[in-house]
């Protein structure tokens, strides 16, 4: 039996000497290589942490010790070392394993992780709780490790952690997994910083050596370890002529390591274990380590697809003729609005390639801009660039943009600057689960001042809302769009301008009323002229692709209250508080008793699965919506 074999948990990994370590990490990595690619996830970050894993789960006693990944793309060599291996075939399928670490699966997973730049604010509090809890002996303090990675420093909220960790009494380690990543190549000045960060290692064991001597000797009690530090950190400064911004926080920073060298992090680990205070341990990885075409192009590799093993090729799934994905559709369009007018800007946070900025990029480096992993910056970047004249379109995952909320209201609401927000992944995204459901846009987004709210029921019209959106005293928008595939195998349409506020009638009937909001409109259609090409129902309903949000169609509502006595409303958004609801507000407020179904996400998380899988279980599937409309 292999050595990973004999691993169902860490203290199986424990009871392996050090010399067998690397032995596994190269029977994890491949393990996970084979599994990923007939069972496509997230490939080249978790090949970046082998060694990290393996040593973590070696020298800290999880699960009582804790672990917080950030993020959890990163986390696959760790759910096989904790009682997943088995399972691990199932992983971002439905009912499978989780595509992200979360506490409702495993108790070894600390935390929820499915967003960026969490960990160290979440292991401060782990880790001040455990300094304050009455149920622990003074000798067995439970120890907290943040592992943050793949870009995820950038983050706002990493920042307001580490500005934090010195404040409080507490022992965390915070390990920096930095491999210049995050989807795309990191970016920004702590990208910079990190590249040129060195600290000498004889330096950082004898500085260890010493802090043991005095603390040994009652020397080094809080406030004159404080003083210390700082001194230590000025003489430091003076001598190399580097200025550390970790130490001048007062974290005590060793490194920088190197990454996959697990014996020798094992080492370094248990030096670090008990030290007292707040500490950052640096290491420098690849992206993609071991699996030489994810090394190569980490970007790529970064959730591939399936591909095969040996030869390192592909396994394309898009079909000739097959519709373009509605990100290459944005991606496309927004360099042919650039050409014909010179303030549109785009923005991404992190995400060039996963929005399709990058073609945009590609011809006018100038005016795009990948900010990091940073949205709520990105949105306020957006507002001062509108201030002065320009054009962003700002591209931003649905479910990222919650994190940008307040800068969307306050940044860019408020003083009506033309931002043109396009959030791409919005609905159900499938595999990724519940952290990255576009789910709440519409809901949360909807009472908000000066802002147009739209969804585009296939790529004409997603670039004619696109052109219309740029157009001169705009204001604010928000376009939301789908992961995956359009409709039409012509994507090219004339650029011609949408009247904001206004839907259209697809189809007539004379029973119910069918309103749609974005390309879950199309399913309605085929359901529509399924149900009624078939024979199988005397009643018809009309058809209604309402177009926007916010605001509504109201001559449309008020012909559609008149006529019918009975409304669908079809949304691939949380029900409550959404399109529906805003229709139902809408004929309340005028009087009409018209009855409104709603049909849109739940109020509860939903699962990861296919889309169609999830459509099935909430209710949203063809099935259901026939039996909505004519039942």
């Amino acid at each position: 039996m292999s050595l990973l074999g004999k691993i169902n948990y860490p203290d199986d990994l424990r009871k392996l000497s050090v010399d067998e370590l690397p032995e596994v990490c190269r029977q994890l990595r491949e393990d996970i290589v084979r599994e990923v690619s007939v069972n496509p996830g997230h490939l080249a970050s978790s090949l970046g942490v082998v060694e990290l894993t393996v040593a973590l789960h070696y020298v800290f006693d999880t699960p009582e010790d804790r672990i917080v990944w950030d993020v959890g793309h990163q986390a696959y060599g760790h759910k096989i070392l904790t009682g997943r291996r088995d399972k691990f075939s199932t992983n971002r399928k439905l009912h499978g394993i989780r595509p992200f670490p979360s506490p409702e699966e495993s108790e070894y997973d600390t935390y929820e992780c499915g967003h960026a730049s969490n960990s160290i604010s979440a292991a401060l509090g782990m880790a001040v709780a455990n300094k304050n809890a009455t149920d622990r002996s003074a000798d067995r303090q439970r120890h907290v490790v943040a592992v943050i990675g793949d870009g995820a420093m950038s983050g706002g909220l990493a920042f307001e952690g580490l500005n934090n960790v010195s404040q409080y009494p507490n022992d965390m380690l915070i390990i920096l997994n930095d491999n210049n990543m995050s989807i795309d190549r990191s970016v920004g000045g702590m990208k910079q910083y990190l590249l040129g960060l060195n600290t000498n290692e004889t330096y950082n064991a004898l500085r260890f050596k010493l802090s043991q001597w005095l603390h040994s000797k009652g020397y080094l009690e809080d406030d004159r370890r404080n003083g210390l530090m700082r001194l230590s950190n000025a003489l430091k400064s003076a001598i190399s002529h580097q200025q550390n911004i970790f130490e001048g926080l007062n974290i005590r920073y060793f490194g920088p390591f190197d990454g996959h060298n697990v014996k020798e992090l094992v080492r370094i680990l248990r030096q670090l274990k008990n030290m007292k205070g707040p500490k950052l341990l640096h290491l420098h990885t690849v992206k993609g380590k071991g699996y030489a075409p994810a090394e190569k192009t980490p970007q790529i590799w970064h959730a591939p697809g399936k591909f095969d093993v040996d030869t390192g090729e592909r396994i394309l799934e898009h079909k000739p003729g097959q519709p373009l994905k509605y990100q290459v559709v944005f991606g496309r369009t927004l360099l042919e609005l650039a050409k014909q007018n010179p303030k549109i800007v785009g923005i991404t946070p992190a995400m060039p390639s996963g929005c399709s900025l990058n073609i945009m990029m590609k011809e006018m480096p100038g005016r795009t801009f990948d900010v990091g992993i940073a949205e709520g910056h990105a949105a306020t970047f957006a507002g001062g660039m509108a201030k002065e004249g320009l054009v962003p379109f700002c591209n931003i995952y649905s479910a990222f943009a919650q994190r940008a909320y307040d800068n969307i209201i306050h940044d860019v609401a408020i003083l009506n600057l033309h931002v043109v927000f396009c959030l791409d992944r919005a609905g159900l995204v499938g595999e990724d689960g519940p952290t990255h459901h576009g789910a709440f846009d519409i809901a949360s987004l909807r009472p908000v001042p000066n802002l147009t709210i739209c969804s585009p029921m296939d790529e004409w019209e997603l670039r004619r809302l696109m052109y219309t959106a740029q157009l001169d005293g705009m204001g604010p928008w928000v376009i939301r769009y789908p992961r995956g595939c359009g409709v039409k195998e012509e994507w090219q349409c004339p650029l011609e301008k949408v009247e904001p506020g206004t839907g259209r009638k697809l189809k007539d009937g004379d029973d119910v009323a069918v309103l749609t909001l974005g390309p879950i409109g199309n399913d309605v259609a085929e359901a529509i002229a399924e149900t009624e090409g078939s024979g199988a129902t005397t009643k018809t309903a009309a058809h209604y692709d309402m177009r926007f949000v916010k605001p509504l169609d109201e001559k449309l509502l008020d012909e559609i209250g008149k006529k019918y006595k009975e409304i669908v409303t079809v949304e691939d958004g949380a029900r409550n508080g959404g399109f529906g609801s805003a229709v139902m507000e809408w004929l309340q407020d005028h009087g009409y008793t018209t009855r409104v179904k709603r049909m849109g996400l739940p109020d509860h998380f939903v699962e990861h699965g296919t889309i169609a899988e999830l459509r099935e279980i909430i209710g949203m599937d063809k099935a259901s919506i026939i039996n909505t409309i004519y039942k």
